[in-house]
């Protein structure tokens, strides 16, 4: 009974931990995952300051005949970041503008007094919606590696305007126009730039200088467009400046704020950080035995001579492909014997001179007869010392071990003709000059047969053109 209990109770058991395991696990999933979907900046951010409304578009002016009335203004908005380089405001603005017109010397509309002297006074709510530009991040030297403390925004946008506007004159202050809020006619727009300073990453200062259109030419308080203030200038909206300090808080849990976030500055680390792991990754755990610069583990040849050049596989490199090395290869660009050290040998087995070595052969694709354009500096060379020397000369064609024999001699006769017909209309003495194709009977790498156990190079070697005097 109590080894029946014992079995019931792991039976019950295991499930439960099972659950509890996958549990474990789909929690750690999840909050891996939001720990990668997490941001890395914060992009919310309030901004509230006041300042000091002017109005100079307008019939009363804040500054007129030497006399500067000043008002007030407050903004507030909740701003969020879409990038390092813009974002939107959505803002609130109140203030109050104060206005005059001061007459005594200059000519004053006919219905008026020569003496005019008029104030205007309007408070104003608004609410817009601005773009923010931040023209820093935009105009960032590539080579600034300093702190950004400093960045210079755009902003413009539209929104609603509500107002009321008083006139006060020698009849005392009256209210003139009133300008419900949420209305269509009473859109307006505003543009300006600012001057940013961080000082903490949570705190910014910055002065800004708007300009706000209103489109409505009742706004400095001179009444009706026909009334006699609004026919002191032809003017058709009334606008004003804005200039305001305020400060920037940066809201979120993160230690910077996305529009402080320099990309160049985060593309510098990572580059410093991977020259800092190529600096100290250790390039041949293997080792290096013939320091070639190759690692051991993917050394074609762990015996390369000291000095030699090798490719990316660690061969020593034999760029005329005869067998000698060009450490040791006497005639580097043209094939010949390793017994004669790299170079060609004449008909009475002599070393070819200096001169002679313009006749090295070309090179043919496989199954082809056409000279390869890389050929050419070849055989333009050979006309030279053609025509330089008394010897005749026989250019033989050869091909690789593949394909039937009747089929390469015939290939082998189309290659010699070609060439020899080259060096003639290119200005080689024809009378010097015969052709000849040997097949597949004249292999420079005689181990080629079959072609199947030489690697590619060697084939290559084999399908070619040679000059051979006679």
């Amino acid at each position: 009974m109590k080894s029946k209990f014992t079995i019931l109770s792991l039976a019950l058991l295991c499930p439960a931990v099972m659950f509890s395991q996958e549990m474990t696990q789909t929690t750690a999933t999840t909050e891996s995952t939001m720990m990668d979907d997490s941001p890395r900046f914060n992009s919310w951010s309030i901004s509230f300051g006041g300042g000091v409304p002017l109005m100079q578009h307008a019939d009363l002016r804040s500054i007129q005949s030497g006399n500067t009335l000043v008002g007030y203004s407050a903004y507030f908005s909740i701003d969020k970041a879409i990038s390092h380089a813009f974002g939107l405001k959505l803002q609130y603005d109140r203030g109050e503008i104060r206005q005059g017109y001061f007459n005594t010397k200059d000519q004053a509309p006919a219905d008026a007094s020569t003496s005019l002297q008029v104030a205007g006074r309007t408070q104003y709510d608004a609410i817009s919606l601005l773009g923010d530009i931040n023209l820093s991040n935009l105009l960032r030297r590539v080579d600034s590696k300093s702190e950004f403390r400093w960045a210079i925004h755009g902003y413009a946008g539209a929104g609603l305007l509500a107002y009321r506007a008083y006139q006060k004159d020698e009849f005392g202050q009256r209210m003139m126009t009133e300008k419900k809020p949420f209305k269509f006619n009473s859109m307006f727009g505003q543009a300006g730039a600012g001057l940013k300073y961080k000082i903490s990453n949570r705190i910014d200062i910055e002065g800004r200088l708007m300009y706000v259109m209103t489109g409505d030419d009742e706004f400095d308080g001179g009444g009706d467009q026909y009334s006699a203030v609004n026919s002191i200038t032809a003017k058709h909206s009334d606008n004003f400046f804005n200039a305001t300090l305020g400060l920037t808080l940066n809201l979120g849990s993160r230690s910077n704020h996305l529009m402080w976030h320099d990309p160049l500055q985060e593309a510098y680390s990572k580059i410093n950080e991977l020259e800092n792991k190529v600096d100290n990754f250790e390039v041949c755990k293997a080792g290096d035995k013939d320091n070639d610069g190759v690692c051991d583990d993917w050394d074609r040849q762990l015996d390369t001579p000291a000095g030699a050049r090798v490719d990316g596989s660690g061969v020593a490199l034999d760029v005329d492909m005869d067998g000698v090395i060009d450490l040791y290869d006497k005639c580097v660009t043209v094939p010949g014997p390793v017994e004669n050290e790299g170079c060609p040998v004449n008909n009475n087995n002599g070393v070819v001179s200096g001169d002679e070595t313009a006749l090295s052969g070309v090179e043919f694709d496989l199954n082809s007869d056409r000279i390869l354009p890389n050929n050419t500096p070849i055989l333009n060379s050979a006309i030279g010392y053609i025509n330089s020397t008394n010897s005749s000369y026989t250019v033989v064609g050869a091909t690789d071990t593949r394909g039937t024999e009747s089929y390469n001699q015939t290939l082998s006769e189309r290659r010699a003709n070609n060439v020899r017909q080259y060096l003639i209309t290119n200005g080689a003495d024809a009378s010097k000059l015969e052709a000849r194709g040997n097949g597949k009977f004249d292999l420079k790498y005689p181990e080629c047969d079959p072609a199947s156990k030489c690697p590619e190079w060697k084939n290559r070697a084999n399908r070619r053109v040679y000059f051979k005097a006679k």
